[in-house]
């Protein structure tokens, strides 16, 4: 400075978190209920890390029945929308979704749903 070249050396370092998303509960049980009637659940999803807007996309299974028929009983309902918000805080919103199950025909399930964002994270 004033004619006086100087040099500086300035040493950043920093660690980036790689978004994730946990669940409140971290599984799911729903109650058995008479043929063709609706059980449903909430479940709070809780993502942490994303900087961005991003959207939560839900992949449902299909369940094979005896003789082969084929039946998506389960649906995903986000009564508040799904996506990612990042609050002014650096914290990221929680997203609240209903799961329901119904089926007219006599069925058990033990399996994933899965929960991905935009990036299939």
């Amino acid at each position: 400075l004033n004619d006086n070249p100087s040099r500086y050396k300035i040493t950043l370092s920093g660690t980036m978190k790689s978004p994730k998303i946990n669940f409140s509960p971290p599984f799911l049980m729903l109650m058995p209920v008479p043929l063709d009637m609706k059980t449903e659940t909430a479940i709070k999803i809780i993502p942490q890390y994303y900087l961005r807007r991003s959207r939560i996309q839900v992949e449902l299974p299909e369940l094979e029945l005896e003789g082969g028929d084929k039946i998506y009983p389960f649906s995903a309902q986000f009564p508040e929308g799904q996506n990612i918000v990042l609050l002014s805080d650096g914290t990221n919103k929680e997203i609240i979704c209903y799961i329901s199950f119904r089926s007219p025909r006599p069925v058990s399930f033990l399996g994933n749903i899965f929960f991905t964002d935009e990036q299939k994270n």
